[in-house]
């Protein structure tokens, strides 16, 4: 989708406009929502940020998902002036101007990272995907402000941001106005914002809240790998691999006649797979290690650059 045929849906008379869901851990799904909803959460996140009509926003995502299109929602609702360039992992290569408000992926970061434009962006949100923690590291005396955000496509974005730098850096999760949270039986986080979400909206992700109302997630109920009564969360296993893996991996599971589930790796490229099972046993529980390590050529993802879970799954059924 062209930012014309975006604004042509956005300003045609019906009060709602189709959204596809990114299909990272499922088919992707399309669900109509509200426009006013839209305008809601671009309020909320242009207050949070204290964005003034005038300042430059910067579009550098897809169109086809909510985080692209919402981009544009926060310009219109905040007057700012928007620039857009075509989606790719340099988005600043063209851009000349000053950027007081940009969202990118965390490929996009991570690409962006030599250039000393990203660092000039005086507020630069990045969600779609887990910052990892080397990313979060070069990011941590960044001058402007930096955050990572919480949200779906249900939620027309996020309603949630953590900074990820300077004095106010936090491993937890900051709700926006009028988002209240809490946790359901199997600690998967509650989600009231009447503001972009009618009713109340149960996620898979498995939360904690602490005493301040803040909250950190874990990883999804859906990433959970149920190895002979242990519970192993995916994202856990990937966050203690990756400083130590040179290049993109995933963990996923496969079914086991004896453990009923076990834990896989998948690495993009070849490598010596010795190599490998040492860095496993060496920074992993041994519940954690992987039965199996694959090289595969391409890490499955999704359009929006996250893994995709189920591709990865169905590689070994």
């Amino acid at each position: 989708m062209t930012l014309d045929e975006f604004l042509e849906e956005w300003n045609n008379p019906h009060d709602r406009l189709l959204v596809h869901t990114s299909g990272s851990t499922g088919k992707p799904k399309a669900m109509w929502v509200e426009k006013k909803r839209m305008l809601n959460s671009a309020r909320l996140t242009c207050n949070f940020l204290n964005l003034h009509e005038g300042d430059t926003a910067l579009l550098c995502m897809p169109l086809d998902y909510i985080a692209g299109k919402m981009m544009v929602v926060r310009a219109i609702e905040r007057k700012l002036k928007l620039i857009s360039v075509a989606p790719s992992n340099h988005p600043l290569e063209s851009v000349n101007e000053d950027i007081a408000f940009a969202a990118m992926v965390p490929s996009q970061v991570y690409c962006s990272l030599n250039n000393p434009k990203l660092q000039k962006i005086r507020n630069l949100i990045i969600g779609g995907g887990a910052v990892s923690r080397q990313l979060e590291s070069a990011l941590k005396d960044f001058p402007n402000a930096v955050w990572s955000t919480y949200g779906m496509t249900e939620t027309l974005s996020h309603i949630a941001m953590r900074r990820l730098n300077g004095p106010d850096h936090s491993e937890w999760y900051k709700p926006l106005n009028s988002v209240t949270i809490s946790l359901d039986n199997d600690s998967c986080l509650i989600i009231d914002a009447p503001m972009v979400h009618e009713g109340i909206l149960t996620t898979n992700d498995i939360a904690e809240i602490n005493d301040e109302g803040l909250f950190r997630i874990k990883g999804r109920k859906d990433n959970v790998i149920c190895s002979g009564g242990i519970k192993l969360q995916i994202e856990e296993i990937e966050e203690k691999l990756s400083p130590h893996i040179g290049k993109a991996f995933c963990i996923s599971k496969r079914k086991d006649e004896k453990f009923g589930e076990v834990a896989v790796m998948l690495i993009e490229g070849e490598g010596d797979k010795n190599d490998i099972e040492d860095i496993c046993r060496t920074v992993l529980d041994k519940y954690e290690i992987p039965k199996d390590i694959v090289f595969v050529k391409n890490i499955p993802i999704t359009e929006t650059g996250k893994i995709n879970r189920q591709e990865a799954v169905n590689l070994f059924l």
